[in-house]
């Protein structure tokens, strides 16, 4: 059998290839006798049991139980079958009959409502099989055979795309469309250091995870109703002798119900607190609290929002190590990598400081590398030496040994809740050294993510970990930290995929350095991107490598591209209620919000092929440009593949029918982000942190819908606090929105449940861009007039996005809440002339900047700012829209043409009067240089101009045809 590993020391095998899943649906069922059965010749039915009550299983979440529903259970003789779900079933061999009820590290829950199945015999009773609605399983026993698995005597058959396919134990599955690695540290793009491990999923149509070796816990029971004093789970290891412990996965091309019930199986995906979403700021430095303090002052002097400050290993006692030393402490790992203790001369009051950063409404973790255990000079040493029986006054360090339960309690009792007392909010763990523990089978990174998570879930918080994945199961304790990469191109261009590919796993919340690590300097276009990137990844954390040329603040970068990042960070902070939202969903369903096109689409192969786009939330597909602009055109080219539907293309307005593969160009301030035509976006006012204030008003982003088309979307709410989300203590509210004749209507129903906290009133803000205005708009049956002003109750328009922003006044949450927006019907069917035409604003500006900066040799054509300024009038103006975007399409191909004359250069007189008003001799090297460089700026402002004429024409085309 083909051997794969998740991460060596966990020694997870698996499995696969094209298998098969016959889905035989057989007639009536009788429900069978709650034991464990032999099959008989004329064959036995198990009725599917009844599912045990959500509110019982919310009432305790982390309870599991491992011990399979009896009439799931098929023995026959040294081999025991579990029919967890239609698609998944356990299969096990042992040479003593023994079968293991205990959990594994991976799954923990096998108490699955039991799926209908049939069990029957043929030759002669020594052939056994058991069907279920999708999988056909055979289990031969042969006379004088220990029944161990082989290809033999083992075989399961199911249906993919029609034809069947069967499996048999060691065949490869080559299909499998893989999972994650440890650590991208090193990487330069693609080329790991490491091996990116197989996913659960295969295009083969089957996975088998060989779970025969992985160790197992003592209870399955996570709940920790005690708080600090409940039982901990901990590592055991399995009996001796020859067993085959293997779970196969036949969902064929289901893929979001193979995530679905893995997570059923194997614990469910927490969803992280709600500042997790925020910023995070991170960077390899010696920084003392003074710097700190400066640096927060200039998050909030430049108007960028900030949640969590990662301080790094600096903040204790280093010793003053260089890369260059190589000095080791008792251990013999590196002298200062380990440690508890701080550094009073960068931190002189530690708890000063802390209750500042906390004042700034930040959450603060602090970096580890715990190898070195505890170390003589740390302030914990002492009572820690004592507790694991070693003198204080021999002056020998305390080993680190991480699966030895007495000292991971007082590793967590002495070392880490002192300094979580004193402010600090949760741990960046960054293991880098052994493989191996002192229990055979455990990984350092699996076991300490264990052992975190569990520790903050038992002190009653919501358990935040900030570390490296250590192997299937890691789904349970996230965040990951995916280490060091290389500052370069490459590396921002793998990200998309990879972070995508960790769904296939679980991983749902992989956390980047954005801007790449080493060797740390980035050019201010690379940096952008990665920080567009960022916007729409799991976490947005910018991070580098101890580098005095490495800069990642934001606004140390020039304009444009400051402004540009500064953007990024607030429409990031506008997505988190999307965001949050489609976390829920992520916890609630085990399919990651972030995650590939295949599992929306798993036939088309383009969603295989398009490594470089994700689902981002039900209602989002992103593609982030991944290549730097060309420099003719100022514009970055990227193919774009788009699924069936109706997608707008955010940032422009453009207006796409799917499937279709797209050739696009984007200039800097521009991140391909495709709508779903119709989608209602969830998004926040203005924040310095996630929690500044309540999200009040509510905004809700309502792309266009066509006439006849109803859109709907749940929002979710919560406190924030320990873990109430897993008990019911939140709300859920209901927006539904419908396009009928010119009228959109949108419906907000009363939350359903509530939390503490909760807003009692609240205003909306209802954004429908990329659409004419309104003539009336009511809510609740009372008008809204048209305003100038931004915060009061009525309704404006940004011509430069043809949006209406109407803003409610305060209203009661337990009320339904009704909004109507009426447009002119004759211009409603001519909404094909706004297509594209927020995109077309921004080239415009852009390319008027870019001719502008070429005084005196030239300066932007009155048909070019005529045509910049139609969203500027419109907004103004928003009752002349119809006459106003007929003037735009008149005047855009006269400023093309006069921009087009512009790329002929300057004729010999021109150049002499210029030079003479600079006071240079029109051949000198200084007004050649000005020539050069203005006759680029025109050949790009050329180029966008003529991007944004030939999309016009072909919407006038389009428009026309409707």
């Amino acid at each position: 059998m083909t051997q794969f590993s998740f991460f060596p020391a966990l020694s997870l095998r698996l499995t696969f290839k094209a298998c098969a899943v016959a889905c035989l649906i057989f007639g009536s069922f009788v429900i069978a006798p709650a034991q464990t059965a032999a099959p008989s010749a004329a064959g036995k039915q198990h009725a599917a049991s009844l599912p045990r009550s959500i509110a019982a299983r919310s009432a305790n979440p982390g309870r599991y139980d491992p011990v399979a529903d009896p009439k799931a259970v098929v023995r026959i003789g040294s081999v025991r079958f579990t029919v967890l779900t239609p698609q998944l079933i356990r299969m096990e061999w042992t040479a003593d009959g023994k079968f293991e009820d205990h959990a594994s590290f991976v799954f923990l829950n096998r108490h699955l409502p039991a799926p209908k199945f049939t069990v029957s015999s043929a030759d002669g009773g020594n052939r056994h099989i058991i069907k279920t609605d999708a999988l056909s399983l055979s289990y031969t026993v042969a006379q004088d055979s220990s029944g161990k698995f082989s290809a033999d005597n083992l075989r399961v058959d199911f249906m993919l795309n029609g034809k069947q396919m069967s499996w048999r134990p060691g065949m490869e599955d080559k299909g499998n469309l893989m999972g994650t690695t440890r650590t991208l540290d090193g990487a330069l793009g693609g080329k790991t250091r490491e091996p990116i491990d197989p996913g659960l999923i295969s295009r083969d149509g089957w996975v088998l995870v060989d779970d025969s070796s992985r160790p197992l816990f003592d209870s399955a029971d996570f709940s920790f109703t005690q708080g600090e004093h409940s039982p901990w789970p901990w590592v055991m290891q399995r009996p001796a002798g020859d067993r085959q412990d293997w779970y196969f996965f036949g969902y064929g091309h289901d893929y979001k119900q193979a995530l679905s019930d893995f997570t059923k199986v194997a614990g469910q995906i927490p969803l992280p607190p709600r500042f997790a979403f925020g910023t995070w700021w991170s960077r390899y430095w010696a920084y003392s609290d003074q710097e700190f303090e400066d640096l927060v002052r200039g998050f909030h002097d430049n108007d960028v929002p900030l949640d969590v400050l990662v301080i790094d290993m600096d903040w204790h006692l280093t010793f003053h190590q260089n890369w260059f030393s190589s000095e080791n402490d008792q251990s013999g790992h590196r002298l200062g990598w380990s440690g508890y203790s701080w550094n009073k001369l960068l931190f002189p009051d530690p708890d000063a400081f802390l209750r500042k950063i906390r004042s700034e409404g930040l959450k603060t973790t602090l970096n580890l590398h715990p190898a070195s255990g505890v170390q003589p000079w740390e302030d914990a040493y002492a009572e820690m030496a004592r507790r694991m029986g070693i003198d204080p006054a021999t002056k020998k360090y305390v080993p680190f040994d991480i699966t030895n339960k007495k000292f991971a309690a007082n590793y967590m009792d002495l070392l880490h809740h002192p300094l979580e007392k004193r402010g600090i909010d949760f741990w960046w763990l960054d293991w880098q050294q052994e493989a191996n523990t002192k229990t055979a089978g455990v990984n350092p990174t699996w076991w300490l993510n264990y052992v975190h998570f569990s520790d903050q879930a038992r002190e009653g918080k919501r358990p935040l970990l900030f570390h490296r994945w250590g192997g299937l199961g890691n789904h349970r304790y996230q965040i990951g930290f995916s280490g060091d990469t290389i500052s370069v191109w490459d590396s921002l261009a793998f990200q998309p995929w990879f972070t995508a590919t960790a769904a296939n796993v679980g991983y749902a919340y992989w956390s980047h350095d954005i801007g790449g690590h080493m060797p740390g300097a980035v050019d201010p276009e690379l940096y952008t991107r990665w920080i567009q990137f960022g916007t729409f990844s799991p976490i947005l954390r910018t991070h580098t490598t101890k580098n005095p040329d490495s800069e990642r603040r934001i606004w140390a970068y020039p304009e444009p591209y400051a402004d540009i990042m500064r953007d990024q960070f607030h429409l990031r902070y506008a997505l988190v209620p999307y965001i949050y939202t489609e976390a829920r969903r992520t916890y609630d369903t085990g399919i990651a919000f972030l995650r590939p096109l295949y599992y929306d689409w798993p036939e088309a192969e383009q969603a295989y092929t398009a490594k470089n786009e994700y689902v981002f939330g039900d209602n989002m597909i992103v593609a982030p440009v991944t290549s730097p602009i060309e420099k003719a055109s100022g514009l970055a080219t990227e193919q774009i593949w788009l699924p069936s539907g109706e997608w707008i293309e955010w940032d422009t307005g453009r207006h796409f029918s799917g499937p279709a593969q797209l050739t696009r160009r984007f200039s800097i301030r521009e991140t391909p982000v495709y709508v779903r035509a119709g989608a209602i976006v969830p998004m926040a006012p203005k924040m310095r942190y996630t929690n500044e204030k309540p999200v009040d008003p509510l905004i809700l982003t309502v792309f266009p819908l066509s006439s006849g088309q109803k859109s709907f979307y749940t929002l979710y709410e919560d406190s924030g606090k320990g873990r109430e989300y897993q008990t019911g203590k939140a709300a859920w509210t209901d927006i539904r929105a419908t396009e009928s004749n010119g009228q959109l209507t949108i419906a907000i129903a009363p939350p359903r449940k509530s939390f503490a906290g909760m807003p009692a009133r609240r205003a909306y803000e209802l954004r429908l861009p990329g659409d004419w205005p309104p003539q009336t708009v009511t809510v609740n049956g009372r008008p809204l007039a048209l305003i100038a002003e931004e915060n009061k109750a009525g309704w404006r328009y940004d011509g430069n996005t043809l949006t209406t922003i109407l803003r409610t006044p305060q209203l009661a949450v337990s009320d339904v809440v009704t909004i109507r927006v009426s447009r002119n019907t004759e211009l409603m069917a001519r909404r094909g002339e706004l297509d594209g035409f927020a995109g077309a604003m921004t080239r415009l500006r852009e390319t008027y900047d870019s001719l502008n900066e070429n005084w005196p040799l030239g300066w932007s054509p009155d048909e070019l700012i005529d045509g910049m300024q139609s969203g500027d009038r419109l907004t103004y103006h928003p009752e002349t829209a119809a006459r106003e975007l007929s003037h735009y399409h008149d005047v855009l191909p006269q400023a093309q043409n006069q921009v087009q004359a512009m790329t002929k250069g300057l004729t010999q007189e021109q150049m002499e009067k210029v030079a003479a008003r600079v006071g240079q001799d029109w051949r000198s090297d200084v007004v050649k240089k000005k020539m050069g460089e203005y006759n680029e700026r025109v050949g790009r402002a050329a180029n966008e101009i003529n991007d944004i004429n030939a999309q016009s024409r072909s919407q006038a085309t389009a428009s026309a045809a409707q």
